[in-house]
């Protein structure tokens, strides 16, 4: 297996009207490059690509709630590339401009074929590989890319918060396991959220009301 050359390059880029970050990852010896959640305006987002010196060879996505998904018919208009997604969110993934919709917010269908990951897989960005963890609660299929220390966690955990459970198909319960599982990553680890700033599991410990057992998810 070939072994990295350098250190995983870590580009946030919050798009859309609802500020989603979209997780720009670049193997420096490779060139290869990854989008985690390319919620909206895909030409910028193709652009940091560019401007990275980097090809485009996937799109991963931690779930299909509409503010995730919104860029990646444009960027696959001009890139052909695989979209990672959990199974369970294929029904998200199909009524994502609907959803949009109903917030006013008009969204180009991302449509096409995607290619399941689950609990278990791993997958790459040049010589770097990240585990896929199946993290339900926010959304049923939603997971998160973990490796290098760092945490890809979509909508599971914001830095002091959490994401909603009180959207269609979400399930508190499984939101609470969810956050316990990642609470056990190390203290170290890096978190990339879908929205805000990054974090570390360690703050979070310390800080986040959901992970101190002083909050629980609404439903729960």
């Amino acid at each position: 297996m070939t072994e990295p050359s350098g250190r995983l390059q870590v580009r946030s880029l919050t798009v859309g009207p609802l500020e989603e970050n979209c997780w720009l990852l670049v193997d420096p010896g490779t060139k290869s490059a990854v989008l985690v959640d390319p919620g909206d305006e895909p030409e910028r987002l193709l652009e940091a690509v560019t401007a990275a010196g980097a090809t485009l060879s996937a799109i991963w996505l931690t779930h299909a709630h509409f503010d995730h998904v919104g860029g990646v018919a444009g960027i696959r208009r001009l890139h052909d590339v695989p979209v990672l997604m959990h199974a369970d969110d294929r029904l998200l993934y199909e009524r994502a401009a609907d959803a949009a919709a109903r917030w006013g917010i008009t969204l180009e269908p991302p449509g096409g074929t995607t290619t399941p990951v689950t609990e278990g897989d791993s997958v790459r960005v040049g010589a770097f590989t990240f585990q896929v963890w199946h993290l339900p609660g926010h959304a049923p299929g939603h997971v998160a890319f973990i490796g290098h220390g760092l945490c890809a966690s979509g909508d599971l955990l914001f830095a002091g918060s959490i994401g909603r459970t009180d959207l269609p198909f979400c399930d508190p319960d499984a939101m609470q396991a969810s956050l316990a599982r990642l609470a056990t990553l190390p203290a170290e680890t890096r978190v990339l959220p879908g929205h805000g700033g990054p974090t570390t599991i360690g703050r979070e410990q310390e800080t986040n009301p959901f992970l101190r057992g002083l909050a629980r998810p609404v439903g729960a």
